[in-house]
């Protein structure tokens, strides 16, 4: 006799209530599971056997009024599973009846079968049923897992932007002080950023990168900012403001721009590839106007923004944080930071937002903008220009 277990004790206390309403696709649960595996302890090998068990199960959705034993025998699922051993089947398998995703049913003399008396079917075998039962518990298992992945993915993104405005500060520190031991220091840990940025880092070892970067962006903004860069900031501000208003190509903003259908242009772009880590990002996609003439010509982006703007890691969380408020959907964002770079469309974005109610459609706007950029005929610069002209014509 087989002894009693806590998994098979769990499912004899599952309410009634926890039941699913509906049938679900026994293979988009199983999609979900691998994504959620880590929650209910189950590896790779466990689900490739478990696949095997629901391929012996006749119809594609789990549920409704059918009954869910299946009843292969031990050297059918190791014949399933492509010759796998059967003492590893076995073992897999009482770790997912360990798990709580099967039950087993077992006939009077442990055989797996079925039996028919007239219309009355009893099956022996394993049940798939306590899979079905958390499919609801497995779904929000997968959803928490990709709301994590998507934590990481941006807050990697923000210490992949703060490293290369490190490397820049640094270069433009020595400038400007040379012979200072402190840019340096800068360059290193820029370096060390770059190397480890390359391996799988937690979202952990990630918080403690960003609060690194940042204290030590702060330090170089410290020093970098005083009264001779003040005005020689000025200086260069009135000298670009010069140069575009100069040129005659210049352009402003053209909200009809997709409204005749411009943003069909834009390239096709497969929206699940990542942005490239910062440190093979093109160098011509970097943004070549000062980033306090940025925040002199967009001021809304601070009505909608609480956090400090001080360096481009940090216009770029602004501009990710205001994008879905403004209709501008992710795949439109993620192509713009791929064209564009991360900085020029996060200026793009503050842009538009402070002319938001002369755009129809953001996000075709931003996706003809998008265009322009791939094919090389784009630049943010005129449009930050015009801008800082209206207000100061106003």
């Amino acid at each position: 006799m087989r002894p009693i277990s806590h998994a098979h004790l769990r499912v004899i206390e599952r309410p009634e209530a926890s039941v699913p309403a509906r049938p679900v696709n026994k293979w988009e649960l199983l999609r979900e599971l691998s994504k959620a595996q880590a929650a209910f302890g189950v590896s790779e090998r466990d689900l490739t056997v478990l696949q095997g068990l629901l391929s012996f199960f006749p119809d594609d959705a789990l549920g409704g009024n059918a009954e869910m034993v299946v009843f292969p025998s031990n050297k059918a699922i190791c014949e399933r599973l492509n010759g796998m051993p059967c003492s590893t089947m076995r073992r897999h398998l009482a770790r997912l009846v360990e798990a709580g995703l099967l039950q087993r049913r077992d006939s009077p003399n442990g055989k797996r079968y079925v039996r028919k008396h007239g219309e009355d079917r009893v099956a022996f075998g394993f049940d798939l049923s306590p899979l079905y039962c958390q499919s609801e518990e497995i779904a929000r298992a997968a959803e928490a897992v990709r709301e994590a992945e998507e934590r990481v993915r941006r807050l990697r993104e923000v210490v992949s932007l703060m490293r290369r405005d490190l490397a820049a500060l640094a270069e433009f520190g020595d400038e400007m002080q040379p012979g200072l031991g402190f840019w340096d220091q800068l360059r290193d840990k820029a370096a060390l950023t770059a190397r480890a940025l390359r391996r799988k880092l937690s979202i952990e070892d990630l918080a403690a990168y960003r609060a690194d970067l940042e204290a030590l962006l702060d330090q170089a903004r410290n020093i970098i900012d005083g009264p001779e860069t003040e005005e020689m900031n000025t200086n260069d501000a009135q000298s670009e403001r010069h140069h575009h208003n100069s040129n005659k190509e210049s352009i402003d903003f053209e909200p009809a721009l997709e409204k005749s259908g411009a943003a069909a242009g834009v390239p096709d772009v497969d929206t699940n590839e990542p942005v490239a880590d910062v440190d093979e990002q093109d160098t011509r996609h970097l943004p070549k106007i000062p980033l306090h003439l940025v925040i002199a010509a967009c001021p809304s982006l601070k009505t909608f923004y609480q956090g400090e703007i001080r360096h481009w890691h940090q216009l770029f969380d602004a501009a990710g944080h205001v994008r879905p408020a403004m209709g501008i959907s992710a795949s439109a964002w993620e192509e713009a930071q791929r064209f564009m770079g991360p900085e020029q469309a996060s200026i793009v974005v503050a842009a538009m937002l402070e002319r938001f109610a002369d755009i129809r459609s953001p996000g075709g706007y931003l996706r003809a903008l998008t265009a322009k950029a791939a094919a090389g005929e784009f630049s943010c610069g005129p449009m930050v220009m015009a801008l800082i002209g209206r207000r100061s014509a106003a």
